[in-house]
């Protein structure tokens, strides 16, 4: 039977990482697998949100209202199913795995608000995502959560290494502090799997974490 997995985490947090892994674990358990990863850089459809990232809307995150860039996010997920992946999710043997998804936007865009605004944003974006314009609503949901500073080095290797350039909010330690605490709310309220991947500050290994999201969706 198919289902529709889904990995989040701040940026450095590992979920490309550890969406490969899971990947191929569940291929060789004979298993069909699709996996995504959104935003969908490079992609016509995600034109907007590259624009946003790319600082051209304003330097800081909160330069743009968080509902306005839910929208570019969400046009770009719903571009993305309806052109590619939609038959994957109707395949009834199949299991669609994302790295990112409308849990992304939900704690990304709620730390912009007061927090009292809180549960009034995950109303309205579960709704306009998976009610309004119809995208298929994930089955499971792991959250890979992570000291800042960790993730953060994370990122600045990953850059170092790669050439990949450092978004507004990988320069925004703040913000992603505010972004740490949202996606545990987001959490707690939707039911996801919170995976911590540092305890005592101290990083495990990239297969005991891996353990624990296979655990997690069983």
């Amino acid at each position: 039977m198919g289902r529709f997995i889904v990995i989040e985490g701040l940026d450095g947090s590992g979920k490309t990482t550890q969406g490969k892994l899971l990947a191929e674990r569940l291929r060789r358990e004979g298993k069909k697998v699709r996996e995504l990863s959104f935003p969908c850089y490079g992609e016509k459809s995600a034109t907007l949100v590259e624009m946003y990232l790319g600082g051209l809307l304003g330097e800081s995150p909160s330069d743009t209202n968080g509902y306005a860039a839910s929208v570019f996010y969400a046009a770009d997920r719903y571009i993305s199913y309806v052109t590619d992946w939609k038959k994957d999710i109707e395949d009834g043997e199949c299991i669609v795995l994302a790295t990112r998804y409308t849990t992304a936007n939900a704690y990304h865009q709620l730390s912009k608000l007061p927090r009292e605004e809180w549960e009034g944003f995950l109303s309205w974006l579960y709704d306009f995502e998976f009610s309004k314009i119809g995208l298929p609503r994930p089955d499971s949901v792991v959250l890979l959560s992570m000291n800042q500073e960790i993730s953060s080095k994370n990122v600045k290797d990953r850059s170092a290494e790669t050439g990949q350039m450092i978004d507004i909010h990988e320069k925004d330690r703040d913000y992603l502090l505010r972004c740490a605490e949202a996606a545990l709310f987001a959490a707690e309220k939707d039911g996801w799997h919170v995976i911590e991947c540092a305890p005592d500050g101290i990083l495990l290994p990239i297969e005991e974490i891996n353990d624990k999201i296979k655990e997690a969706i069983k």
